[in-house]
């Protein structure tokens, strides 16, 4: 009777040592920042990734275009990119799989003490961009809406963290740049920084949205995997997108970022944060292949990309109905 209960105790060892290893380990790319996290760090946190037998791990990275980068290179399975980086999976680097939401996190900010109180007053004036995100994309808008060009400022490229090290030491006049940055910015200026304009500035010419992103050569290989993982984001969003979880995922954000929880919270009014019902209703009527277009309009217009494309191309809208099946 001993054999037979050690027996069966070993066997129970091994199924369960099996259903661990049959979990499918995803390294997953994010930006520090409420908008990238709000849905993946609730997924984490409320077990639905490990409901559908996911193991997310998280890896930081600074913007979009370097998310894709590493996903190229085989070290990141999936990620999150912002507005400009998704001229990139327009010329075919990468496909969307997933909207995630309508952002307005974008700024370009302003030094007073420069002289600088509107668009115009960037003349002349040295200003910070990150190249290749929608940092360098709300800056070319800034400047055409005031009838300037890219050769009327004095234009210095960095990355997202210098943008703040140099607004903050005064060594640049003005930036664009994305939240938390911004926030970060401001509240350290005393007053001395302005926003100039935003994403809802140029809501007549483009709009901003946010995307989960993936390799076109891994979604062929792995599209249940995808499915499993957008499947997940859809219960998240559906936590997300209610007001009086905000405080919640704003601390889980935090956490996840190292910063404090204030810091996260302010970041909740950087969109609309959508359900899985209205992901599910945009991606069957048209509405999410609209926002596409107009994207695709801007950086057609803008030179960023050479010609039409269909959205269809490059955006699964067959895997986002699909998971809300």
């Amino acid at each position: 009777m001993k054999k037979l209960l050690s027996l069966v105790l070993v066997l129970m060892l091994v199924c369960m040592a099996g259903a661990a290893v049959a979990n499918t380990k995803l390294n997953i790319a994010y930006m520090p920042n409420y908008a990238s996290l709000w849905s993946v760090v609730t997924g984490i946190n409320q077990g639905y990734f490990a409901e559908e037998g996911l193991d997310v791990q998280l890896v930081e990275f600074a913007d979009g275009p370097t998310i894709i980068a590493a996903m190229e290179s085989g070290s990141i399975d999936m990620g999150y990119i912002g507005p400009g980086a998704h001229k990139l999976c327009i010329n075919g680097r990468a496909k969307i799989f997933c909207f995630s939401q309508i952002g307005d996190a974008d700024h370009v900010l302003a030094s007073k003490k420069a002289g600088i109180e509107t668009i115009a007053d960037l003349k002349g004036k040295k200003v910070g961009y990150s190249s290749g995100t929608s940092s360098e994309m709300i800056l070319k808008y800034a400047l055409e809406e005031a009838g300037m060009q890219w050769s009327d400022i004095e234009a210095y490229e960095m990355d997202a963290s210098a943008l703040v090290t140099a607004m903050m030491s005064g060594s640049i006049d003005a930036c664009a740049c994305w939240s938390p940055s911004t926030t970060t910015i401001i509240n350290a200026s005393a007053g001395d920084v302005i926003s100039l304009c935003s994403n809802k500035t140029f809501a007549h010419r483009s709009v901003s949205p946010a995307s989960w992103i993936v390799l076109n050569g891994y979604y062929e290989k792995n599209a249940e995997t995808v499915l499993k993982f957008t499947r997940a984001l859809y219960k998240a969003m559906d936590f997300g997108s209610k007001p009086e979880n905000f405080e919640q995922v704003a601390k889980w954000v935090a956490q996840q970022c190292a910063t404090d929880e204030a810091t996260a919270a302010a970041q909740t009014g950087d969109a609309a944060w959508p359900s899985s019902a209205e992901v599910l209703a945009g991606a069957q009527d048209g509405t999410i292949e609209g926002y596409y277009k107009v994207q695709q309009s801007a950086f057609i217009a803008s030179g960023d990309v050479a010609a039409e494309v269909p959205v269809s191309d490059y955006v699964l809208f067959d895997n986002m109905v699909e998971a809300g099946k």
